[in-house]
C-alpha cells in the first residue's frame, strides 16, 4: 500500500555542499520541507547563512557554514559541525562543483581544478561522511553530475571528463558502502534555470536548448530538488549506484 511517509525525510540530517544558490539552495529548502535537518554549506558563507535563515523562518531546521570543497580542513569541519549541531549525519549531497567550458589550450591547472572541484572533493567528503552514516545505521549520498558526463561538445574536455569521473565514482563507491547500509547515487541535470545560467542566457541560446528538449521548457531548480528528494528518501531504498538524468527528455548538448 502506498505510504506518503516514504517520500519524507523526518529524522534525517543532510549536509549539502554548494547550497547557497541555484540547485543546491532548492535541495536544501526541499529537504527541510520534507522534515530533514539541513546543514547548508557554500563557498559563499553569507549566501549559505541566508538560505539557512530562510529555512528556519519557514519553520525548518537549518544551520550553515562556509566551505571550500577543495580544502581538506573545510571538508573535515563540515562533517564535524553537522554532527555536532544535529547529532548525526545521514544524507550527503555533493552539489558544489564547477569548471565550465574551457578552451582546448587551457593551462593544466584549469584542467586539474575541474577534477579538484568535481571528483576529488566528492570522494574525500564521502570518505569523511561514511563512518558517521554507518554509526547512524545507514544513509544516502547524492552527487550532482551533468549530462556533459555522457555527451560530447566543444570546449568541454575538462568539465565533461570530470563529470564522467563523478558518475563512475558514484557507481563504484556504491559497492564499497552498500554493506554499511549507505546508498550512493547521482542526478544529471539538463539545462536548468539557475542564476549561473540566466546570467548568460540569450533568446538564441534558449531556443537552441529547447530544440533538444522534448518537454519544451528549461528545467527549474525545483525539478532537480524533487529528483534529489526521491533519491535520498526511503522510497528509493533499493536504488544505489545509479545516475538519474533529469533533463526534460533532452539527450544531447547544443550543436
Amino acid at each position: 500500500m502506498f505510504d506518503p511517509k516514504s517520500f519524507r525525510l523526518d529524522g534525517a540530517v543532510a549536509l549539502i555542499t554548494g547550497g547557497g544558490a541555484g540547485i543546491g539552495r532548492a535541495i536544501a529548502e526541499t529537504f527541510a520541507g520534507a522534515g530533514a535537518a539541513v546543514m547548508v554549506s557554500d563557498l559563499d558563507a553569507e549566501a549559505a547563512r541566508a538560505v539557512a535563515d530562510d529555512i528556519t523562518r519557514a519553520g525548518g531546521q537549518a544551520a550553515s557554514l562556509g566551505c571550500d570543497v577543495t580544502e581538506e580542513a573545510d571538508l573535515v569541519r563540515a562533517v564535524e559541525q553537522t554532527v555536532s549541531r544535529f547529532g548525526k549525519l545521514t544524507i550527503l549531497v555533493g552539489n558544489a562543483g564547477g569548471g565550465g567550458p574551457k578552451p582546448f589550450d587551457m593551462p593544466m591547472a584549469e584542467f586539474r581544478r575541474a577534477f579538484d572541484l568535481n571528483v576529488f572533493s566528492l570522494f574525500r567528503l564521502a570518505q569523511l561522511a561514511a563512518p558517521e552514516m554507518e554509526k547512524a545505521g545507514g544513509g544516502a549520498m547524492l552527487a550532482i553530475t551533468s549530462m556533459a558526463a555522457e555527451n560530447r561538445n566543444r570546449r568541454m574536455a575538462s568539465y565533461g571528463a570530470s563529470k564522467a569521473a563523478t558518475s563512475h565514482l558514484v557507481r563504484n563507491i556504491a559497492f564499497d558502502l552498500g554493506p554499511a547500509g549507505i546508498r550512493v547515487n547521482a542526478i544529471a541535470p539538463g539545462a536548468t534555470r539557475t542564476e549561473a545560467l540566466t546570467s548568460v542566457l540569450t533568446d538564441d541560446i534558449e531556443k537552441r536548448m529547447l530544440a533538444h528538449t522534448p518537454i519544451n521548457r528549461l528545467g527549474e531548480p525545483a525539478d532537480m530538488a524533487n529528483a534529489a528528494l526521491f533519491m535520498c528518501s526511503p522510497a528509493a531504498g533499493w536504488i544505489s549506484g545509479q545516475v538519474l538524468t533529469v533533463s526534460g527528455g533532452g539527450v544531447q548538448e547544443l550543436d
